[in-house]
């Protein structure tokens, strides 16, 4: 079921949703400065295109400096691809077959707002989802 969900994601708005992270990476890792958040933007766009069977976790020992990079994310791209997730979600929410893709879509909200001290990984994976 994980699978048809994620393709069926991957058709609908995964692919479109995986370029816009991959544009705001690649607009972030052009300064030294942003190449953290570049590869948060990597991860989170490979999360964004496949993300059925996976979940994110808070990393236990992020602390403060994850507190300071997610306040700078949210002013650099992270309202940005929050919108995004925004309208096609409530696009996906209009017929009926892609309800639980809207719903994904508003799941991936929180990653896209605060990425930095979270970890994704896989619901089969002991304390995955934890």
């Amino acid at each position: 079921m994980k699978t048809l969900l994620n393709v069926i994601w991957l058709v609908l708005c995964g692919f479109w949703m995986f370029l816009a992270y991959l544009l705001a990476g690649l607009l972030l890792c052009i300064t030294i400065i942003g190449i953290p958040f570049g590869v948060a933007a990597f991860r989170i766009g490979l999360y964004a295109l496949w993300p059925f069977g996976r979940t994110v976790v808070e990393q236990p020992g992020a602390g403060a400096p994850s507190c300071v990079g997610n306040v700078l994310w949210l002013v650099l791209a992270g309202w940005w691809l929050a919108l995004g997730h925004i309208t096609t979600g409530i696009a996906l929410c209009l017929t009926i077959i892609g309800i639980p893709l809207g719903i994904a879509n508003f799941k991936l909200i929180p990653v896209s707002l605060l990425p930095l001290g979270k970890e994704i990984v896989r619901t089969d994976q002991p304390f995955g989802g934890r």
